[in-house]
Protein backbone atom coordinates (compact mmCIF):
# COMPACT_ATOMS: atom_id res chain seq x y z
CA UNK A 1 0.00 0.00 0.00
CA UNK A 2 1.11 3.46 -0.86
CA UNK A 3 1.77 6.02 2.06
CA UNK A 4 -0.02 8.86 0.79
CA UNK A 5 1.56 11.63 3.02
CA UNK A 6 4.89 10.72 1.33
CA UNK A 7 4.28 11.12 -2.25
CA UNK A 8 2.02 14.05 -1.31
CA UNK A 9 5.36 16.07 0.60
CA UNK A 10 7.45 16.00 -2.30
CA UNK A 11 5.19 17.11 -5.40
CA UNK A 12 8.83 18.04 -6.98
CA UNK A 13 9.34 14.76 -7.24
CA UNK A 14 6.35 13.69 -8.55
CA UNK A 15 6.33 16.09 -11.16
CA UNK A 16 9.83 14.68 -12.66
CA UNK A 17 8.67 11.23 -12.07
CA UNK A 18 5.99 12.08 -13.86
CA UNK A 19 7.75 13.65 -16.62
CA UNK A 20 10.46 10.69 -16.78
CA UNK A 21 8.04 8.66 -17.59
CA UNK A 22 6.18 10.75 -19.93
CA UNK A 23 9.25 10.91 -21.84
CA UNK A 24 10.23 7.16 -21.19
CA UNK A 25 6.93 6.07 -23.11
CA UNK A 26 6.93 8.72 -25.93
CA UNK A 27 10.41 7.19 -27.04
CA UNK A 28 9.45 3.95 -27.68
CA UNK A 29 6.97 4.28 -30.53
CA UNK A 30 6.81 5.08 -33.73
CA UNK A 31 8.08 3.38 -36.87
CA UNK A 32 8.81 0.11 -37.56
CA UNK A 33 10.47 -2.01 -34.77
CA UNK A 34 14.20 -2.98 -35.72
CA UNK A 35 13.64 -6.72 -36.38
CA UNK A 36 10.52 -5.85 -38.67
CA UNK A 37 11.19 -4.57 -42.12
CA UNK A 38 8.80 -3.49 -45.00
CA UNK A 39 8.56 -6.41 -47.44
CA UNK A 40 7.47 -3.78 -50.08
CA UNK A 41 11.23 -2.72 -50.51
CA UNK A 42 12.52 -6.16 -50.96
CA UNK A 43 10.32 -6.63 -54.80
CA UNK A 44 12.92 -5.92 -57.36
CA UNK A 45 16.79 -6.73 -58.69
CA UNK A 46 19.62 -6.76 -56.45
CA UNK A 47 23.55 -7.51 -56.70
CA UNK A 48 26.40 -8.67 -54.65
CA UNK A 49 29.65 -8.72 -57.11
CA UNK A 50 28.91 -10.87 -59.92
CA UNK A 51 25.84 -12.99 -58.20
CA UNK A 52 22.01 -11.10 -58.83
CA UNK A 53 19.01 -12.42 -56.52
CA UNK A 54 15.42 -11.26 -57.74
CA UNK A 55 12.26 -10.94 -55.54
CA UNK A 56 9.27 -11.05 -57.03
CA UNK A 57 5.58 -10.01 -55.64
CA UNK A 58 4.10 -12.43 -57.09
CA UNK A 59 4.58 -16.72 -57.68
CA UNK A 60 5.44 -17.83 -61.66
CA UNK A 61 5.69 -21.10 -62.76
CA UNK A 62 8.94 -22.76 -64.31
CA UNK A 63 8.72 -25.70 -66.30
CA UNK A 64 12.16 -27.74 -65.39
CA UNK A 65 14.35 -28.89 -67.82
CA UNK A 66 13.09 -32.78 -66.66
CA UNK A 67 9.23 -31.59 -67.03
CA UNK A 68 8.26 -31.03 -63.84
CA UNK A 69 6.52 -27.40 -63.43
CA UNK A 70 7.58 -25.58 -60.47
CA UNK A 71 6.25 -22.00 -58.82
CA UNK A 72 8.53 -19.69 -56.91
CA UNK A 73 8.89 -16.24 -56.28
CA UNK A 74 13.25 -15.41 -56.26
CA UNK A 75 15.07 -16.60 -58.46
CA UNK A 76 19.24 -16.39 -58.38
CA UNK A 77 22.04 -16.70 -60.56
CA UNK A 78 25.73 -15.59 -61.37
CA UNK A 79 26.99 -14.20 -64.39
CA UNK A 80 30.68 -15.59 -62.81
CA UNK A 81 29.17 -18.52 -63.98
CA UNK A 82 27.86 -17.90 -66.91
CA UNK A 83 24.35 -17.86 -66.10
CA UNK A 84 21.55 -15.45 -66.71
CA UNK A 85 18.76 -14.00 -65.60
CA UNK A 86 16.51 -16.37 -67.73
CA UNK A 87 18.38 -19.72 -66.49
CA UNK A 88 18.70 -18.35 -63.05
CA UNK A 89 18.12 -20.95 -59.58
CA UNK A 90 14.12 -20.71 -58.49
CA UNK A 91 13.68 -20.29 -54.85
CA UNK A 92 10.59 -19.40 -52.36
CA UNK A 93 11.12 -16.47 -50.02
CA UNK A 94 9.61 -15.54 -47.36
CA UNK A 95 10.28 -12.34 -44.83
CA UNK A 96 8.74 -12.60 -41.63
CA UNK A 97 10.44 -10.07 -38.73
CA UNK A 98 14.36 -9.85 -39.55
CA UNK A 99 14.17 -13.77 -40.99
CA UNK A 100 14.50 -13.80 -44.61
CA UNK A 101 14.16 -17.49 -45.89
CA UNK A 102 14.90 -18.82 -49.02
CA UNK A 103 13.60 -22.31 -50.03
CA UNK A 104 15.61 -23.33 -53.23
CA UNK A 105 13.85 -25.13 -55.91
CA UNK A 106 15.06 -28.06 -57.60
CA UNK A 107 13.52 -31.26 -59.86
CA UNK A 108 13.48 -33.29 -56.54
CA UNK A 109 14.37 -31.22 -53.47
CA UNK A 110 13.86 -28.41 -51.85
CA UNK A 111 16.83 -26.37 -49.84
CA UNK A 112 16.05 -24.33 -46.97
CA UNK A 113 18.56 -21.48 -45.92
CA UNK A 114 17.63 -19.39 -43.31
CA UNK A 115 19.30 -15.60 -42.84
CA UNK A 116 18.38 -12.69 -40.61
CA UNK A 117 18.29 -9.70 -42.56
CA UNK A 118 20.31 -6.46 -40.88
CA UNK A 119 19.41 -3.56 -43.18
CA UNK A 120 16.62 -3.27 -45.92
CA UNK A 121 16.26 0.33 -47.65
CA UNK A 122 15.33 1.06 -50.88
CA UNK A 123 18.83 0.30 -52.23
CA UNK A 124 20.36 -1.75 -49.90
CA UNK A 125 20.10 -5.23 -47.97
CA UNK A 126 22.93 -7.05 -45.79
CA UNK A 127 21.59 -10.28 -44.39
CA UNK A 128 23.79 -12.57 -42.86
CA UNK A 129 23.49 -16.78 -42.18
CA UNK A 130 24.40 -18.36 -38.73
CA UNK A 131 27.73 -19.49 -40.19
CA UNK A 132 29.09 -15.89 -39.99
CA UNK A 133 28.64 -15.41 -44.12
CA UNK A 134 27.27 -11.66 -44.47
CA UNK A 135 25.99 -10.85 -47.94
CA UNK A 136 25.78 -7.27 -48.53
CA UNK A 137 23.25 -6.18 -52.09
CA UNK A 138 22.28 -3.65 -53.88
CA UNK A 139 19.06 -2.54 -55.52
CA UNK A 140 19.71 -2.05 -59.01
CA UNK A 141 15.96 -2.52 -60.88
Amino acid sequence: MVNMCVINKHPRLNVAFFFALLLGLSSCGGGIPKDEFDVNLLYGKWQEGTVFERYYETEFERILPNGDTVKANGTTWDEQDDVMEEEAQLFNWTLTGATLKHEHVGAFIIVPKIYTVSTLTSSELVYHDDYGTTHHLTKVE
